[in-house]
């Protein structure tokens, strides 16, 4: 299905990236991912186990002279993020993913393309079957619901690795190595919300806020993405202090760590007030095009006359609710005061679901100091627990302290500066990763994440610069053989 990566080098990375993409793998269904992985090692004979958290470790052996390096552990996550656009018929439980080039980027067909974090575990796997490559003994540690809960990592058993200096996979900027990240939370609110039948004397409409970007709620956080809930949200705010109202439904987005890209409102006007409803429309199209407009070309507001539902919420309630939409903050918090352009603190209003009789909020917010986490999560929740929500805080995750001196830093600047005659950069980053998990059970592991050019993840619009994959294999080739002594 996917011949064009044929064509691609290296081959053989590019042939298990292939492979990748023609196995279900959303979070908490890797079982497809994972039994490939056991054949994958039993055909090699290479060693293989898994964890009752359901992560797959495969071990190699050193090549002849290098027996006596440090064992190295290759680190990614099988599962990925399963978006698509509203007009998709594709089904992750099981097709594969459809992909083209467009412009020197590899893109899926109105999906997310799951190079995050597919393209590490292609890389590791390309790894493990390539016999020319000089290393030292090597763990390929391929861990489970990264996107959704970070719960592979987070069940990793203790003295299992024997590796001493991991590589994380799942960066996504040629150019820059991570030696730290934010930790995060997600605050879940649940609110139960009174409804009554739906007078005669209305004319509904269905509202859509679409054609948004979406992006990573870390990586692409400070980007000025619009926020379709927002949005939606702020137009039917605006709503109710013109017209007089009638609000069925509102909900949008579905990942606690993707901005949302689509939300929509079912709405009623009195009777007699439909064309200057519809002129209202128009004005708050062009007023969200122009607020976003470098960042959002694409946004669209699409407004339909619709059946009038059974019922809605009742007036006083529903305007609490939006209310609490409005209040609730979303996006950077604060920026760090010791990294230039760094965010420290940020939260993502990620989605809302109504049945009916309730809705559900998920929002996720992340911070490189753990009391202003704290904090945002609170701040979050005061403004749901205003109107009588029930709110719930989940445990997190923890953030990974930078390490300046690490060796593995100074290994992989180096051969980056060898290999491509650049200057490399190394930072911490706002998005989660594994390596605060991982450094919780293995104190003394030595970390580094890295990987080829990502733009768009975790939304439709995610995308993988074709060059910089050859950079982050033959870079990754090198580093191998420059491990040192035990």
């Amino acid at each position: 299905m996917n011949e064009i990566l044929n064509t691609l080098k290296p081959e053989k990375l590019w042939f298990y990236f292939g492979k990748v993409l023609e196995i279900p793998r959303a979070s908490k269904h890797e079982e497809k991912i994972n039994e490939y992985l056991k054949q994958f090692a039993a055909e090699r004979k290479l060693e293989c186990l898994q964890d009752a958290a359901g992560n797959v470790l495969i071990r190699k052996p050193a090549t002849p002279g290098y027996e006596n390096r440090k064992i190295v552990v290759l680190q990614c996550h099988t599962d990925m993020v399963c978006e698509k656009n509203a007009e998709s018929t594709h089904d992750f439980s099981k097709d594969s993913i459809e992909v083209h080039i467009e412009d020197g980027w590899l893109k899926a067909k109105d999906t997310t393309l799951g190079a995050d974090n597919g393209m590490g575990v292609a890389a590791a796997l390309a790894i493990l079957d390539d016999n020319t490559l000089e290393h030292g003994a090597l763990e390929a540690l391929f861990t489970v619901d990264e996107e959704t809960g970070l719960t592979g990592a987070n069940g990793l058993q203790t003295n299992w690795l024997k590796g001493e200096i991991l590589l994380n996979l799942d960066s996504e900027d040629d150019g820059q190595f991570f030696i730290g990240c934010a930790g995060g939370k997600n605050t879940l609110i649940e609110w139960d919300y009174q409804t009554e039948t739906t007078p005669s004397n209305y004319t509904f409409f269905d509202i859509w806020v679409k054609g948004l970007k979406g992006g990573h709620s870390g990586d692409d956080i400070n980007r000025g993405l619009g926020n379709a809930i927002k949005n939606v949200n702020r137009l039917v705010f605006e709503a109710f202090k013109r017209f007089d109202c009638q609000l069925a439904v509102l909900q949008g987005g579905n990942l606690h760590n993707a901005i949302p890209r689509e939300a929509n409102a079912i709405l009623g006007v009195k009777s007699g007030q439909e064309n200057d409803f519809k002129k209202f429309i128009e004005e708050f199209t062009t007023i969200f095009k122009a607020e976003l407009k470098s960042t959002e070309p694409n946004l669209t507001v699409v407004c339909t006359p619709c059946s009038a539902p059974a019922s809605v919420i009742t007036k006083n309630q529903a305007q609490m609710f939006v209310n609490a939409v409005y209040t609730c903050p979303h996006g950077v918090y604060r920026m760090s005061d010791d990294i230039a352009n760094f965010v420290e603190t940020s939260t993502n209003f990620a989605a809302v679901k109504m049945d009916g009789k309730k809705v559900n909020i998920l929002t996720s917010q992340r911070s490189s100091i753990e009391s202003r986490k704290d904090d945002l999560a609170n701040m979050v929740a005061a403004c749901f627990q205003l109107i009588g929500a029930k709110v719930q805080h989940t445990d997190g995750y923890p953030g990974w302290n930078p390490n300046p001196n690490s060796p593995i830093a100074k290994i992989i600047c180096d051969s980056f500066r060898k290999l491509f005659k650049e200057e490399p950069i190394t930072l911490a980053i706002h998005a989660g990763l594994e390596c605060g998990l991982i450094g919780e059970k293995y104190p003394n592991m030595d970390m580094i994440s890295y990987g080829p050019t990502m733009r768009g993840v975790h939304s439709p619009d995610e995308r993988l610069k074709i060059d910089t994959v050859e950079r982050f294999w033959d870079l990754t080739a090198e580093v191998l053989k420059n491990i040192p002594l035990k």
